[in-house]
């Protein structure tokens, strides 16, 4: 069953992750993630300025990618439609099943990588917010660039508002390309095979998978280069956030559990300790030799055991202590 991975120890007792607790919890982090795309959405003007300044940056860098790559998706239609089904579903589809596979297969690293990816995702909510960007599929046609699902539209699911069904595109939010967590999800996807994988199929899909996603979502002019990197950067400060968020969890945890948790009642059928001539025993405890219902010399015959006086030390009997201390030196 999987357990809880604590920073630098591994598997903590501290908790036994349940796929009844975890799977609400990753319904929670996903609903989340797209509502926060939909209260995002900024202002128009503003993103697509956003998004010229970047294609900017590129040119000025020599680092602007899309153009070639989309005009090769829009001409070869065996590249752009496969480019359309792997940006519209693979994303949605790779990244949970990698997840259910380390939560059942490789058990001690789940909370780890879950803790990865959901921090990592809560920081692209926030560029989402701070920086909404217009992808080079809507910027005005004298950019140079063509929207792929939009042109191949008839051969899949989505519309001609990005990956959304038919209908639908009016619930996505279309200005949130910067950062790209298509690539970032995609990136945390490689390392997990990579990393946890045993098959050669699984090293060259953990090489292909985050490169492929790159090149598709440039190719089919959903995001630009630099939203890319963005991706990959906010994948690395989620993980280099993730061992002080766990750590917070566990604390906080720790911290409920102390609060709320029932204060035991002390239990009567433990009864108290028999002191008697210097020598303690527990409720239930007999000196070794000792009579149980023998009277002290002398005493009443007609006595009860209770009334026959200080037990061991009556019949010079050794007490427990002296007793364990006789026996460890024989």
């Amino acid at each position: 069953m999987p357990q809880a991975e604590s920073p630098g120890i591994g598997v903590s007792p501290l908790t036994r992750l349940r796929w009844w607790t975890e799977l609400p919890l990753i319904l929670v982090v996903y609903a989340s993630y797209s509502a926060g795309r939909l209260l995002a959405r900024g202002d128009v003007t503003s993103a697509v300025g956003h998004g010229v300044a970047i294609l900017r940056l590129e040119k000025l860098l020599h680092v602007n990618a899309e153009h070639p790559l989309n005009r090769l998706f829009t001409r070869e239609a065996w590249l752009g439609v496969p480019a359309d089904f792997w940006y519209a579903s693979l994303h949605y589809l790779v990244t949970p099943a990698i997840l259910v596979w380390i939560f059942r297969r490789r058990a001690e690293h789940y909370r780890a990588a879950r803790t990865w990816l959901m921090t990592s995702t809560f920081i692209g909510l926030i560029g989402f917010s701070l920086l909404p960007t217009c992808p080079p599929r809507l910027l005005s046609a004298g950019h140079g660039f063509v929207d792929t699902m939009a042109q191949y539209s008839s051969y899949g699911w989505w519309g001609g508002q990005a990956s959304a069904p038919r209908g639908l595109g009016g619930m996505t939010n279309q200005y949130a390309a910067m950062p790209s967590l298509h690539v970032g999800w995609a990136l945390w996807c490689g390392v997990m095979l990579w990393r946890h994988g045993r098959s050669r199929w699984a090293k060259a899909a953990a090489v292909v998978y985050p490169l492929g996603t790159t090149f598709v979502v440039m190719g089919t002019a959903n995001h630009y280069l630099l939203d890319a990197v963005a991706g990959i950067a906010v994948m690395g400060v989620g993980l280099l956030l993730s061992r002080p968020v766990m750590r917070a969890a566990d604390a906080g945890r720790t911290w409920l559990r102390a609060r709320f948790a029932p204060v035991a009642e002390p239990s009567s059928a433990s009864g108290s300790s028999i002191v008697s001539a210097g020598c303690q025993t527990s409720a239930g405890e007999r000196i070794p030799r000792q009579p149980l219902s023998l009277p002290r010399p002398g005493a009443d015959p007609d006595a009860a055991p209770a009334d026959a006086g200080d037990g061991a030390a009556a019949w010079g009997l050794p007490c427990s202590s002296e007793a364990e201390s006789l026996g460890k030196a024989r």
